[in-house]
């Protein structure tokens, strides 16, 4: 029997594309389904339906003002290639239904890995899975029985710690953001020690190169990690070639759309044995904490091949241009007070006056900023994950709210 709803017409998938073309549509978007439909509309007119819906109201990220997450814009070539994994849905846990979404995963973590000296890795949903794996590995191949790490490490370190029943010790941070080395146990020979390469918070990098005897040293660098492949900035990551782990978001600065994320292991064969299952209805092991899991690398690739080394690197270095830019516009203003130089394109300013900084922010674009406490202030946020972000647009919009708080 056909089925036509597994078969579209040209038709069909140009009613679905065209929506991605014009990003808002005219229809409403009244959600009206607030009970599970008794009888399907069909495709197209669900198409019609949720559009608007899905498109009217959602953030463009790469709006010319779009500068608060690190939820960076996606390139077009992952929404076709995205489009193709949902048609095939194929399950790297059955080889004979993935033979080709494996090697385009082998072949974006042999790519990768050697830039940070990792021997492979496996990709992931994102860092907190890939950081979770890590410390896995390092709980049962290093037998730590405690993770050590700051107080501005990324929320998926305290969830593994209770996943895996290990003890945590969070250390003070510094002025600058980062792991105070100051705090840090003598003794790690039972711990993993946990360092940042761009808190969520405020972009910070801790001192990758600390010479401290852990056990098991693992870097979070889920924002900051591409940095690595740019000659202009692979500076500021250096250390990150000793750890035994990293943890990288493909979802942040390597552009891709969520949920993608890759862990590598300088000793991967170890880790894998770690890390691996196998049951009677397997052909092969599996790797890592997920079973079934589509090709996700498949966007990545993608993105590498149209891009090129050079073209992430472009892309990379103007979004840091376009933070360094901005912080040195907010510093020519008496009335603010800015955080550090955005070592990661990550930029914190507020007024002099602290309770009325949330008043500034709501005079901002939304999407323009994020509003955060941070060290017991409250701050305006930006992040340069958008490298099509126009700094004249978006200053034109911040010295505009700045006029009431001039002094």
């Amino acid at each position: 029997m056909d089925d036509e709803s597994f078969q579209p017409t040209h038709r069909d998938l140009m009613a679905g594309i065209q929506p991605l073309v014009e990003k808002t549509t005219n229809s409403t978007d009244e959600w009206c389904f607030e009970n599970l439909p008794e009888f399907g509309i069909g495709e197209r007119r669900t198409i019609e339906t949720l559009a608007p819906i899905v498109f009217n109201g959602a953030a463009h990220l790469g709006a010319a003002h779009a500068f608060a997450h690190m939820d960076p814009p996606t390139p077009w070539i992952t929404w076709i290639t995205t489009l193709w994994n949902a048609s095939l849905n194929q399950n790297l846990l059955h080889p004979d239904v993935s033979p080709k979404a494996a090697m385009f995963e082998r072949h974006v973590i042999k790519w990768l890995a050697p830039f940070y000296n990792m021997s492979g890795g496996h990709m992931t949903p994102g860092s907190t899975i890939s950081n979770l794996t890590a410390l896995w590995v390092a709980r049962d191949t290093a037998r730590i029985d405690r993770i050590v790490t700051s107080m501005d490490s990324h929320l998926s370190i305290q969830k593994a710690a209770n996943i895996l029943g290990l003890k945590l010790l969070k250390l003070k941070t510094n002025l600058k953001g980062e792991i105070d080395i100051n705090e840090i146990p003598r003794d790690l020979s039972k711990s993993a020690l946990v360092l940042t390469a761009g808190t969520t918070a405020s972009g910070a990098i801790d001192d990758l190169k600390i010479k401290k005897e852990a056990a098991w040293l693992h870097i979070d660098a889920a924002w900051a990690g591409p940095l690595r492949l740019s000659d202009n900035f692979t500076n500021i990551l250096d250390g990150i070639e000793n750890a035994d782990s990293v943890s990288i978001s493909g979802h942040k600065w390597f552009f891709q759309p969520k949920e993608s994320g890759l862990i590598l292991f300088k000793d991967v064969l170890t880790a894998n044995k770690t890390i691996s299952a196998t049951s009677g209805y397997l052909t092969t092991e599996n790797v890592g904490i997920l079973g079934s899991h589509g090709a996700i690398a498949l966007p990545l690739m993608a993105t590498l091949i149209a891009w090129g080394k050079t073209g992430l690197i472009e892309r990379l270095e103007r979004s840091m241009k376009l933070s360094i830019q901005l912080w040195q516009r907010l510093n020519e203003y008496s009335e603010l007070i800015v955080f550090n130089e955005p070592t990661t394109g990550v930029i914190l300013w507020r007024l002099n006056t602290h309770n009325q900084t949330k008043e500034l922010f709501s005079l901002l674009p939304t999407g323009s900023a994020s509003f955060i406490e941070y060290k017991n202030q409250f701050w305006i946020r930006n992040v340069a994950a958008n490298p099509s972000m126009d700094i004249e647009f978006l200053w034109k919009n911040i010295d505009l709210a700045l006029i009431r708080f001039k002094k």
